[in-house]
């Protein structure tokens, strides 16, 4: 298992993406986003998923997807401005 976190534009995104997760039973927690990493609300969901086709459904309020790997964060979802 892999650990992403997905950061967004609004706190309300953070929730629903965080009960998508619950749906498709992937272990998801919000939490403060790292200072590493810039966010328009603040407010981050941390999971753990397989492959990017374990993801549940993105939706409009993402702003990114980056992989944890070893203290490092690695992107690989940008949302299109």
């Amino acid at each position: 298992m892999n650990e992403y976190i997905a950061t967004f534009y609004s706190h309300f995104g953070a929730v629903c993406f965080k009960r998508a997760c619950a749906a498709c039973n992937v272990p998801a927690v919000i939490m403060p986003v790292p200072r590493s990493l810039s966010s328009s609300c603040g407010t981050c969901v941390k999971f753990q998923a397989g492959t990017e086709q374990d993801f549940p459904e993105k939706n409009e309020e993402i702003e990114q997807i980056v992989r944890v790997d070893g203290g490092r964060f690695v992107r690989i979802y940008e949302a299109e401005e």
